[in-house]
């Protein structure tokens, strides 16, 4: 359930259960609304707050597995350094 844009990191046993553990809280906040679609669940002014506050752990349980320090990572760096790896592979599987 995750699109492949950039490389994904080589998280210890620690992280993938972490993320692992994130990941299915955000499957079981989006059950809590059986009747409502992903565009209701998702709608930034109304998105329920246990689906908010699981995606927020999840995405630090995903910054945390590519080493990032969230305190010191913003959207704009996170892109920029995901950006980067992705670069490096992308140089390092055509020989530059």
């Amino acid at each position: 359930m995750v699109y492949n844009n950039f490389p994904w990191p080589t998280p210890s046993d620690k992280h993938r259960e972490k993320i692992e553990q994130t990941a299915q809280a955000i499957l079981d906040a989006r059950n809590l609304y059986p009747d409502s679609s992903l565009a209701d669940l998702y709608d930034e002014l109304t998105m329920p707050p246990e689906l908010r506050k699981a995606h927020q752990q999840n995405d630090r349980a995903v910054m945390e597995a590519y080493g990032f320090v969230i305190k010191e990572t913003t959207e704009s760096t996170c892109v920029a350094r995901l950006m980067e790896m992705y670069q490096e592979k992308i140089g390092a599987n055509y020989g530059n």
